[in-house]
């Protein structure tokens, strides 16, 4: 027997190049999403102190540490700010209640509605907020909707009617901006997970659930 015989087997040895590619990019993709969240959760902080939110009831909720969050909160505070309200009109806020729309219409239709399968893609951060992938997004919700309206709840599409005029007016006005003009990229990421949340909270308050 030799020393050869004694070494433990190569686990990589039957992996093709394009098997290897796909696996750093699934470990890649878990990093970049780690990432693209602690950037959200700090600018998530900063919208909330900007409305006025103490910074150790922020850490309290978001479970860190006082001086955590006072770092994050490096810029002074600039008053209250309207973005806690759903009513609002730029297209990050309106990507972001469509987002959480579609998210309640998968739950309640335990996964099998149309938008579910792009729903855990923006959710996994394998879809981006494209104008085709929101487009795409609103199309199916409005599919099941239409279709399966027996089993949702009428503020459902309440809530639908209300994001899809206000994308349609952003659309006719040939742009995408906030009423104060350009929204940030890292602004705008946060905006809509807020967005998403309250949308999700008010139907679940309209749901009873």
């Amino acid at each position: 027997m030799t020393a050869d015989d004694n070494a433990p087997p190569d686990p990589t040895a039957d992996l093709t190049e394009q098997q290897v590619a796909d696996l750093f990019a699934g470990m890649n993709e878990v990093i970049r999403a780690g990432e693209e969240m602690r950037r959200l959760r700090a600018e998530t902080v900063q919208l909330f102190a900007e409305a006025g939110w103490t910074q150790d009831r922020l850490a309290r909720l978001a479970g860190m540490s006082q001086p955590a969050v006072s770092k994050q909160v490096s810029k002074p505070r600039t008053g209250e700010v309207a973005g806690l309200s759903l009513d609002r009109d730029d297209a990050p806020w309106l990507e972001g209640r469509l987002w959480g729309l579609a998210e309640q219409v998968s739950d309640t239709l335990d996964g099998t509605a149309h938008c579910s399968r792009p729903v855990h893609a923006l959710a996994r951060g394998r879809k981006r907020f494209t104008p085709q992938n929101v487009d795409a997004l609103r199309r199916l919700v409005e599919a099941d909707l239409r279709e399966r309206a027996a089993e949702l709840p009428g503020a459902y599409r309440d809530a639908y009617d209300r994001i899809a005029r206000g994308l349609d007016v952003r659309a006719g006005a040939g742009g995408t901006n906030g009423p104060d003009g350009p929204t940030e990229a890292g602004s705008a990421s946060a905006r809509r997970a807020l967005a998403r949340q309250i949308q999700r909270a008010r139907l679940r308050d309209a749901d009873g659930n």
